[in-house]
């Protein structure tokens, strides 16, 4: 599979992700935020662990970062 998608391929349809994520959870909107929280929490631990777990050269100086820049 190439790393550049190819031009001619046909575009895909465009995604509200707003929509499709308040639709997974039915129009709920205070559950689509819990989950989105959740997920929040999730990926921050990942990152801890990540930071904590890996060199700084094994990424060429780059440390993650919990804030965005």
């Amino acid at each position: 599979m190439p790393a550049v998608p190819n031009e001619e391929a046909a575009p895909e349809e465009a995604v509200d992700e707003v929509e499709a994520a308040l639709a997974w959870h039915d129009g709920d909107a205070r559950q689509t935020i819990a989950t989105l929280l959740d997920d929040i929490r999730h990926l921050r631990l990942q990152l801890a662990l990540t930071e904590v777990t890996s060199s700084r050269g094994f990424a060429r100086g780059w440390q993650p970062s919990f804030e965005r820049s």
